[in-house]
């Protein structure tokens, strides 16, 4: 994000300062819900925390390439604030569908014009990429030799003990973007239920010459189980102040993942245009075939 006003063009080409390389340094005010217990630091039992990010950096490759054959519904709201009043706001609804082809496909039913400017603030490249990949972040088996992964301890999630791990990319490569932060893994299925952190790399004036900024909220991803199976994003909320040089701007955002759906196609047997019963055709016994269709008259 950054100041409203601020030219649109982005260029994420730098390597992380070196305060980005130590973990922790992002991670002075976790959060702290009702429901979740104290953090324990103490050793897991029976495994060793290598063996741990080896287990859920697995799952979440198969995680990953399990909800890519699911539809659902994303719901992004940005709010800019002024103590609880709404400044300014972006809305944005859309559905993750497949084409004829089988391919990923977003169909947006709900986009009102953004105020987010009238509250200072304006969305960039790195917003949009967020809302798709860091938010719902997934760490794999293919991504984890990008990361510094250190075992904390263990924490009470509701009805799950979880094993904790704060991360942080070990260098910033290209345009890429990274996550910065803790996660939870369940001790019994080895899946991350919860990430706590933020996108990176910002863009900072640290020497005030006029460059342009861009900061991005802490922000906290819950994820529900999915047919029984699979931990899949259900819910991300931020609630942060981005300290840039001409001003502060106070943010709300709230992501909602909703109807999981696994994708198939479905075969319909047609006579004359009407679908027949599955039950009233015989097993091993053809469709009656279809009449020729009569061209429309020019």
């Amino acid at each position: 994000m950054k100041p409203a006003g601020s030219p649109s063009a982005l260029r994420l080409n730098a390597f992380l300062p070196c305060a980005f390389a130590v973990l922790f340094c992002a991670l002075t005010a976790l959060p702290s819900p009702a429901q979740e217990g104290p953090l324990e630091n103490t050793p897991p039992k029976g495994v060793a925390p290598k063996e741990i990010i080896q287990h859920f950096a697995a799952k979440e490759k198969e995680f990953k390439e399990a909800r890519d054959q699911y539809t659902y519904r994303q719901d992004i709201t940005v709010k800019t604030l002024d103590g609880e009043t709404v400044t300014g706001e972006y809305h944005e609804v859309f559905d993750v569908l497949f084409d004829d082809k089988g391919r990923h496909m977003e169909n947006v039913v709900f986009a009102p014009q953004s105020s987010l400017e009238q509250g200072g603030l304006s969305l960039d490249e790195g917003d949009i990429q967020d809302f798709r990949n860091r938010l719902p972040f997934v760490l794999t088996s293919d991504e984890i030799q990008e990361y510094n992964i250190l075992y904390i301890g263990q924490q009470q999630e509701d009805e799950l003990r979880c094993y904790v791990f704060d991360i942080a990319p070990k260098q910033i490569v290209g345009k890429k973007r990274y996550f910065q932060g803790r996660i939870w893994v369940d001790d019994h299925d080895f899946q991350i239920v919860k990430t706590y952190g933020q996108a990176v790399p910002e863009i900072r004036d640290t020497k005030k010459r006029g460059k342009e900024e861009h900061l991005y909220p802490k922000f906290t991803t819950w994820r529900q189980q999915v047919d029984g199976k699979y931990w899949f994003p259900s819910y991300t909320r931020a609630d942060d102040t981005l300290h840039f040089n001409l001003n502060d701007v106070h943010i709300r955002e709230i992501v909602k993942y909703e109807d999981y759906k696994r994708f198939g196609s479905s075969v319909k047997i047609l006579y004359q245009g009407k679908e027949i019963p599955k039950g009233e055709q015989k097993p091993g016994e053809s469709p009656p075939p279809q009449p020729p269709q009569t061209p429309p008259q020019k």
